[in-house]
C-alpha cells in the first residue's frame, strides 16, 4: 500500500510539473486571469474553513466575493509572521485532519521559527514548482544531482524516485565537515549541484584551497542566502559553472528565480502573488525597494494571504530575453549572511546554525533567537523565551552541547546562553539571526 501512494504521490508531481511548464509562457492577460480565478478560490476556502482568516476578513469589514482580483488584495490586513506563530491553533482549514499534514519547519532566519502544514497535495505540488526552477537552468530528469542541505530533507525522496534515477537528488549534510562533504560529492560526481549558498561559498574555497579536481557540475543553484559578488565568482570559477540564485522561503518554497540569462530573477506568478510595499502598504514602482508581502495560490491546509516574509525586493516591469512570461523581480535584498571564521581555519555557513535551532528538541520553547559571534571562539547565543525556570534551565543546558554535536565542533568553541526580554532589529530594520562582533584583525 505504500508503494502505491508513492508512486500516486510521483505520478502526481510529474502532472503539477507538466502543467506548471505550459503555465510559464502564458500571455500577460491569460497568467492575470489564472491568478484571479485562484485567488478568489483561496480567499473563499480560507474565510470558510480557517478560523484566523474568518475573523481577521471580519476584522476590517471584508467578504469573499469582494476579492475578486489582485487588485481587490489591497482591502486585506498584511499579516505578520508573529500573527501566525500566536496562532498557529487557528491557522489551520477545518477541510483537513491535521494530524494528517506534514509539518515544515523554517529555519528561524529572523529568529523565529515556525511551523508551516501541508497536504500531500501541496507537497507535491512544491516539488514540481522546485524542478520547474531547476530545469529551466538545463538540469535534466536523469541528471546526477547532489544537495547540500539539512538532513531533515532526506527523506523527502521516495523509494520510487530512487529506482528510477528520476530528478533523485544525493543527500550531502550542511553540518559534515568540509573534507566529507567533498569526499561525498567528488565520489558521486554530480551533473548538478545545489544548496545553502553559502555552504556552496565555503565548498568552493576549500576545493580551491586543497586544489582538489573532478568536481565539474554542468549547473549550480544557490538559495537560502544571497552570495556577495566575489563569493559568487568564486563559486563559478572553482567549479567551471553558473551560479543561478534562487528564492525561496519554507512558507511558499520557490518563488522566483534566475534562468540562464541572469537579467532578474523569474517569479513563480501562477503559483504566488508577491506585492512589493512601502512603508505605507502601497504599492512600489518598478525599480523601486518594497517590503515583499506575498499570497499563497495553492495552499489550502495552511493558507498564507498577504504575509510579510520579512525580505526586500525590487519589481521590475522588462520581459527577460529568455522569452518566458514570468514577471520579473531584479533584486533581493536583506536575505546576505556572511561565513562564520571558527578556530583551526574552519569556517560555518550562517545557515547551519538556523537549521540546528530548528532541530533542537526543545526549539518549541524558544520564542525568538539571535546568535552573535564574541570571540573566533565564542558565541553568546540571545534568547526570548517565558519566564519558566525550569524551561530556561533546560534551554541553558542543553542548548550548547545541542550546537557543538550538531556543528561537529569540539569544546574549544563555546557557546553562553544569554536570556532577553526584546531581541533589536539590526540597521536595517530586519531582525537578522546571525550577527558579528569580530574585528578585521580577528578574522585573518
Amino acid at each position: 500500500m505504500h508503494n502505491v501512494i508513492e508512486m500516486s504521490s510521483y505520478f502526481r508531481a510529474v502532472n503539477y510539473f507538466y502543467r506548471l511548464m505550459r503555465n510559464l509562457h502564458l500571455d500577460r492577460d491569460d497568467l492575470v486571469e489564472l491568478q484571479n480565478k485562484r485567488l478568489r478560490a483561496i480567499v473563499k476556502n480560507a474565510y470558510d474553513s480557517v478560523p484566523f482568516y474568518h475573523k481577521k476578513f471580519d476584522s476590517v469589514c471584508v467578504k469573499p466575493e469582494e476579492i475578486n482580483s489582485v487588485q481587490d488584495l489591497c482591502k486585506l490586513p498584511v499579516v505578520s509572521k508573529d500573527e501566525i506563530r500566536r496562532n498557529s491553533e487557528s491557522m489551520v482549514s477545518d477541510a483537513f485532519d491535521s494530524d494528517r499534514l506534514r509539518v515544515l519547519s523554517t529555519s528561524g532566519s529572523t529568529g523565529q521559527p515556525m511551523r508551516i502544514l501541508i497536504s500531500k497535495d501541496e507537497d507535491s505540488y512544491r516539488k514540481a514548482k522546485h524542478l520547474r526552477a531547476n530545469f529551466s537552468c538545463g538540469h535534466k530528469p536523469f541528471d546526477r544531482w547532489s544537495t547540500v542541505t539539512s538532513p531533515s530533507h532526506f527523506s523527502e525522496i521516495s523509494r520510487f524516485q530512487k529506482i528510477l534515477g528520476f530528478y533523485a537528488p544525493d543527500f550531502v549534510s550542511v553540518f559534515w565537515d568540509s573534507d566529507r562533504q567533498i569526499s561525498a560529492i567528488k565520489a558521486f560526481n554530480p551533473d548538478v549541484l545545489d544548496g545553502y549558498s553559502s555552504s556552496l561559498s565555503l565548498l568552493a574555497r576549500e576545493v580551491q584551497k586543497k586544489e582538489i579536481r573532478g568536481i565539474s557540475p554542468k549547473a549550480i543553484f544557490g538559495g537560502a542566502e544571497l552570495l556577495d559578488d566575489a563569493s559568487r565568482k568564486i563559486v563559478e570559477d572553482v567549479f567551471a559553472a553558473p551560479l543561478y540564485d534562487q528564492y525561496a522561503t519554507i512558507e511558499f518554497e520557490r518563488m522566483a528565480w534566475q534562468c540562464p540569462e541572469k537579467s532578474g530573477y523569474h517569479i513563480d506568478a501562477d503559483s504566488v502573488l508577491i506585492e512589493f510595499l512601502d512603508e505605507k502598504r502601497n504599492e512600489v514602482s518598478p525599480g523601486e525597494t518594497g517590503e515583499i508581502v506575498c499570497t499563497s495560490l495553492f495552499n489550502y491546509a495552511m493558507p498564507l494571504i498577504r504575509y510579510s516574509v520579512g525580505d526586500i525586493g525590487v519589481p521590475s516591469d522588462e520581459e527577460c530575453t529568455c522569452g518566458r512570461k514570468l514577471p520579473i523581480m531584479s533584486k533581493i535584498e536583506g536575505r546576505s549572511d556572511s561565513v562564520l571564521l571558527l578556530p583551526h581555519d574552519r569556517s560555518l555557513s550562517p545557515r547551519a546554525l538556523t537549521v540546528a535551532i530548528g532541530k533542537f528538541k526543545f526549539s518549541k520553547n524558544i520564542e525568538q533567537f539571535h546568535v552573535v559571534q564574541k570571540r573566533i571562539d565564542h558565541f553568546e547565543v540571545q534568547i526570548k523565551t517565558d519566564d519558566n525556570p525550569e524551561s530556561r534551565a533546560i534551554l541553558e543546558r542543553e542548548l550548547p552541547s545541542h550546537f557543538r554535536k550538531t556543528l561537529n565542533l569540539d569544546d574549544e568553541v563555546t557557546f553562553e546562553t544569554n536570556f532577553v526580554d526584546v531581541i533589536k532589529p539590526g540597521k536595517t530594520g530586519k531582525l537578522a539571526i546571525i550577527s558579528s562582533e569580530l574585528s578585521d584583525s580577528q578574522e585573518h
